[in-house]
């Protein structure tokens, strides 16, 4: 007998050629694009070009007016009561106020000597000066090295304070509000504030105290950030361009025309009875500075931003530390806007137009427009219109506005325009986690209050070039010396390494079927997708 053998029953629909995966997705593709993806990617596009023409407006109104205050502006020390504090040997120091100096830490190994010398040796009379060192590091080893060098400067005469907490609550907020509940600050009229990477010069207080003093109605005296590591790499070299831009325009701009600015939470001196009436500090959201600075203003206090006035402080080198940083710098005051927008709305001691340029110019362009049309539209909508012909991008809102927007920005960093182009290939990379990070701010969703502090290398990329002895650029030692190891969470960016795979497709499909030549782009910002996704952007010379 013979054993019947096994039928396999086949069916027809994958018989043959008749079944075919990629003709069957082109029916359905064939199917929804008329009805369905071509109105949405048409709605997109309106959208995005009206982002890009509330940026462009915004930036065009602030570089004229940045040429305005340039040319016409009388000088600061002319616009306001200003007379320096003179040393008078028959008083000593009592025509002096009382001012405190607060220098939050966290496991600051790096730079806390540098940051505590430095305040140290500001210029103020010895019995009008108080130093506070806000220690919240979790490091006993490094916490007992903070105390030792603050007992070292005390020996000296220095009236310098010690100060940890039992817990990190509320984190920088938290520690800088216990800071001002101690007796000894009760007498103290101002309060300095500088992080733990930031070294003022000597004479800082003697140039920013006196606006305070004859300004009665002037709540905080902001100076300039300058960054002691800007050469160390191409992603030092990428945040300065943009954080220059930052203080040489935006700042000056609002402090010319409303008196308002977010303070940037360090190398700034306010007034301590406009912080108490504005409500202290709170830690609410990650951006505990520019909070303070809403609240204070919708109480009608102002602001005043000095360019000329500057602070040494480090960069993040990198790009773990610089994600971490930005997502906090763009979730937070996102959540801000989410929390203050009614109360600015409502509130009556201000004028309409500040509650216009707050909302409108402040909040909803600079900190939540800018980062969601550059990703949105340069990043996704344009990709996918090359693979629907039938929605169309005007070249003006492609190529003209952003060209213009990205010249303007370069005003701020004149010795690093050649390294424009790829600047913008960089914020569109980062605009991807800026945008995430808003979304998460304005919806209030999991990582909305994350706090990472940003770490700090201080001086040790130096001493590690001295050590070995060489001459070469400090960005070829720091790359030895600060090569992570390799993680798939800290060195393997996924999400961009699949944004580069989308837009390398787009890219090709320009290259074979596209008229707009936008395949030069898409390349190069497939490239530099890959190089921030493989976590080589903070070694590259």
């Amino acid at each position: 007998m013979v054993e019947a053998q096994p039928k396999f029953y086949i069916p027809e629909s994958i018989q043959g050629v008749s079944y075919d995966i990629a003709g069957q997705i082109k029916l359905i593709w064939d199917v929804i694009k008329a009805p369905l993806i071509v109105p949405l990617l048409n709605f997109a596009v309106y959208v995005c070009l009206a982002m890009s023409l509330m940026l462009f407006i915004e930036r065009l109104y602030m570089g004229v007016v940045i040429i305005l205050v340039k040319l016409f502006w009388p000088k600061p020390e002319k616009r306001y009561n200003y007379e320096p504090i003179k040393d008078d040997v028959e008083m000593g120091g009592s025509n002096f106020p009382h001012v405190l100096v607060q220098i939050p830490m966290y496991n600051e190994r790096e730079v806390y000597k540098v940051s505590i010398g430095a305040a140290c040796g500001l210029s103020w009379p010895a019995d009008r000066l108080v130093i506070q060192v806000l220690d919240d590091s979790t490091d006993p080893a490094i916490k007992q090295l903070v105390e030792v060098e603050c007992q070292r400067w005390a020996s000296k005469g220095i009236n310098i304070k010690y100060q940890i907490r039992e817990t990190r609550g509320g984190y920088k907020a938290g520690a800088l509000k216990e800071g001002l509940k101690h007796d000894y600050v009760k007498h103290c009229d101002y309060v300095a504030i500088f992080d733990a990477d930031f070294r003022p010069e000597p004479d800082f207080l003697r140039r920013a105290i006196p606006f305070l003093e004859g300004n009665p109605d002037l709540a905080l005296v902001q100076a300039r950030w300058r960054f002691v590591n800007a050469d160390e790499c191409l992603l030092t070299r990428m945040q300065e361009m943009s954080l220059d831009y930052h203080f040489t325009v935006e700042q000056e701009v609002g402090s010319a025309t409303h008196a308002f600015f977010g303070f940037n939470g360090t190398a700034g001196v306010w007034r301590i009875a406009a912080i108490n009436e504005a409500g202290g500090w709170k830690d609410r959201t990650t951006v505990e500075d520019m909070d303070l600075a809403v609240r204070a203003s919708l109480r009608g206090w102002k602001f005043l931003y000095l360019g000329d006035l500057q602070v040494k402080s480090e960069l993040p080198s990198t790009l773990r530390a610089f994600r971490f940083q930005q997502h906090r710098w763009s979730c937070g005051p996102a959540n801000l806007f989410r929390k203050m927008v009614k109360e600015i709305v409502k509130n009556k001691k201000v004028k309409f137009w500040k509650k216009v340029h707050v909302i409108y110019s402040f909040f909803l362009v600079r900190k939540i427009t800018a980062h969601m049309v550059t990703f949105l539209f340069y990043c996704v909508v344009l990709p996918l219109t090359i693979l629907v012909p039938e929605v169309h991008v005007p070249i003006w809102g492609a190529v003209y506005i952003p060209s213009i927007i990205t010249i303007l920005n370069a005003v701020g960093t004149p010795r690093s325009i050649h390294l424009l182009f790829y600047w913008i290939l960089f914020e569109n990379v980062m605009s991807l986690h800026r945008t995430k990070a808003t979304l998460i701010g304005l919806l209030e969703a999991g990582r909305v209050n994350e706090w990472v502090v940003t770490k700090k290398l201080g001086d040790s990329v130096n001493k590690k070039k001295e050590e070995e002895g060489g001459k070469g650029k400090i960005m070829n030692i720091a790359k030895v010396f600060r090569r992570p190891k390799f993680k798939i969470g800290e060195r393997l960016h996924l999400l961009e390494l699949g944004f580069a795979a989308f837009l390398f497709v787009c890219g090709c499909y320009d290259f074979v079927h596209g008229k707009n030549n936008y395949f030069v782009y898409l390349f190069l910002q497939t490239i530099t997708f890959s190089i921030v996704g493989f976590g080589y952007v903070g070694t590259i010379v």
